[in-house]
């Protein structure tokens, strides 16, 4: 399971002054969409998730040095570069000069006013170019946030060290590795619009370029609380999702967030990145030590690391990992209810959540956390929650079933108590989605349904 190092990271703005969401009234429909309040409309989604991904979206925003490129998979490249410029890298000390293009996209107005956002971005990026991907927030008094930095990235670690960038902050909303968040909710201040900018980088003269599929942001403003709403059992289906611990790999290259005990977050992505068919050859594998069972598990978590943060559980960088296998997308948002996670199943689409919890509250998971990661894969005839979880002693110990209506609670809520009986926050729903670059019309209209386009 994961270990939270940085305590306020996350979900800051649990503290967020909303109305309450109200919970999902009935079963899911056929189709797989969500259930109706009683007025007959779905309730209030307090998230909005946008993505830009398609050639006219590519095409929409102002570009220097970038090109859109069409066809079956559109994405955004370096044409020619805009400039040249020197990064020093924080993590090793070294200086090198990069070429760089960038591209800015249009005004996106959230239709939820957030107290809270996060960047995530599909790209491939060969040896010898990366990325950065930055926002930059109206708030709801019409003043502007700085140009945040939400990651530098790269698929690999040879050319650059993928990190998150500490000390941002402008005195009403700071960068918690991942997450931007508003530093007082309670005020009412929110971020009522924002901006993303993607600077694309590679060694000078070389015609290689990073190529862009999807970026996005997800705004959130869920309520503060300590239960939600319990939704009603409207499936039974379980998908076959490979199953892996975290636990058989305790102990191995502590380098990346010291082993597997806090691999929670890569674990559950190689899941379901092998559930859509994606494989690790040999030779990316090849500096595994041959004696680890599931070697793929440990190229997850090196793939994964952020170097800033010192751990595998930036959510971006996970949702960025599985998109680098060939057909697959990933990105990070927020659903409403496990209702959104039985319209997923029944589109055949598994979801990583993110919750915290002590023992107590989730029975027979056996463990009490500050924060982790694990698949659901499906629901039991009476609507429990079917879950690999990676915090288990063995691969064949992963699948466990969980309580409905604990498991609902431990991953919707924001605010829970700890262990010592101090007031900490929950992850308000927070999920890794990864599914097909070409989803069928059932996996499409059920990403739509819970917002995800």
């Amino acid at each position: 399971m994961s270990r939270t190092r940085q305590p306020s990271r996350r979900t800051v703005l649990a503290a967020a002054v909303a109305a309450a969401v109200t919970g999902a009234a009935g079963p899911a429909a056929a189709a797989g969409g969500p259930a109706a309040g009683a007025s007959g409309r779905a309730p209030a989604r307090p998230v909005d998730h946008h993505s830009w991904t398609t050639y006219r979206d590519w095409r929409s925003g102002t570009a220097e040095g970038t090109r859109a490129v069409a066809g079956r998979s559109p994405g955004l490249v370096i044409e020619t570069p805009a400039g040249r410029t020197d990064y020093t890298d924080p993590h090793t000390g070294t200086t090198a000069p990069w070429e760089y293009a960038v591209w800015t996209s249009p005004v996106h107005r959230l239709t939820v006013p957030a107290t809270e956002a996060v960047v995530s971005w599909n790209a491939h990026t060969p040896d010898g170019t990366w990325l950065q991907a930055e926002l930059r927030g109206t708030y709801s008094d019409g003043a502007e946030t700085p140009w945040y930095v939400m990651g530098r990235w790269a698929a690999g670690d040879r050319d650059i060290k993928r990190t998150s960038v500490d000390g941002q902050a402008d005195g009403r909303s700071t960068v918690w590795t991942d997450t931007l968040a508003l530093d007082d909710a309670s005020t009412g201040l929110r971020l009522v619009s924002y901006r993303l900018r993607l600077t694309l980088y590679r060694r000078p003269g070389t015609p290689l370029t990073p190529t862009v599929r999807r970026l996005g942001a997800m705004g959130s403003d869920v309520p503060d609380r300590f239960t939600v709403p319990a939704s009603v059992p409207g499936l039974a289906r379980e998908l076959a999702v490979p199953r892996y611990s975290q636990e058989i790999h305790t102990g191995q290259y502590p380098e990346y967030d010291n082993g597997g005990e806090a691999w929670c977050s890569p674990t559950s992505s190689q899941m379901v990145i092998e559930y859509w068919g994606g494989r690790l050859t040999r030779e990316q594998l090849s500096w595994v030590d041959p004696s680890y069972a599931d070697p793929q598990v440990c190229h997850a978590a090196r793939s994964t690391y952020d170097h800033q943060y010192r751990g595998c559980g930036n959510w971006p960088f996970n949702a960025a990992y599985a998109a680098t296998f060939d057909g697959l997308q990933g990105v990070v948002t927020r659903l409403a209810s496990l209702t959104d996670l039985e319209t997923l199943i029944a589109a055949g689409i598994p979801a990583i959540t993110s919750q915290s919890f002590l023992k107590t509250e989730l029975t027979g998971a056996g463990y009490g956390t500050s924060g982790h990661l694990m698949t659901v894969i499906g629901f039991t005839a009476d609507g429990d929650v079917v879950a690999n979880d990676p915090a288990s002693p063995s691969d064949e110990a992963v699948r466990r079933v969980y309580l409905r209506r604990e498991f609902e609670n431990v991953w919707l809520r924001t605010k829970r108590y700890n262990a010592s009986g101090k007031v900490v926050s929950g992850t308000g729903g927070v999920c890794y989605l990864y599914f097909p670059a070409h989803p069928t019309p059932r996996q499409r209209e059920a990403l739509a349904a819970v917002g995800v386009r």
